[in-house]
């Protein structure tokens, strides 16, 4: 495998293409008693609201509009975080289709009695789609990888996507050879 990335899409030569970091953003927040879950520890779906939050805006921000998650591919918690953390979240555009945009985010936690540098404590990838007032896809800019991680970021990114619809394809092949044999779903 190369070190390059493809060259985004070409398809849209009346769309100019937007660089990573023309959308990348941190949302910052200081977890409370209010965000914990029954261990004491802030709740994973107050993690997820944050990380689905920062990624809305960036894929808002290179879209140039309105842009709705339409799946969350994988969310991985690797720490939990405490009442008091500070909790960063990073979020930029990995990839983009033709309406669609896969962004990636970083969840990072300052603790508050430590003087230690921000833990990682999560990571996802989201896959958001651009949508007009209707609410019908609308097409996105490409992204322009810019840095030699952007560019491997892109080239993960067109991976997952393709494992995605492999998935997708698989399972409704299986529920259209399951009806065609009479099984009731």
């Amino acid at each position: 495998m190369t070190d390059q990335a493809p060259a985004p899409q070409t398809d849209r030569p009346d769309i100019p293409g937007k660089p990573t970091s023309a959308s990348r953003t941190t949302l910052s927040h200081i977890m409370t008693h209010n965000d914990t879950n029954l261990l004491g520890t802030v709740h994973g779906g107050v993690i997820m609201k944050l990380v689905d939050d920062a990624a809305g805006a960036v894929a808002g921000r290179h879209s140039g509009g309105p842009a709705v998650t339409a799946s969350m591919d994988e969310m991985v918690f690797l720490e939990p975080v405490r009442v008091g953390d500070l909790v960063h979240v990073k979020a930029q555009v990995n990839w983009t289709g033709r309406t669609s945009m896969e962004v990636g985010v970083r969840v990072l936690a300052e603790r508050w009695n430590e003087s230690a540098p921000a833990t990682q404590v999560g990571s996802a990838y989201l896959v958001f789609a651009a949508v007009d007032a209707d609410g019908r896809p609308r097409r996105v800019p490409p992204v322009l990888p810019e840095s030699e991680r952007d560019k491997r970021r892109y080239q993960e990114a067109q991976i997952r996507r393709t494992h995605r619809l492999a998935r997708r394809r698989a399972i409704m092949e299986l529920r259209e050879k399951r009806a065609a044999e009479g099984y009731e779903d």
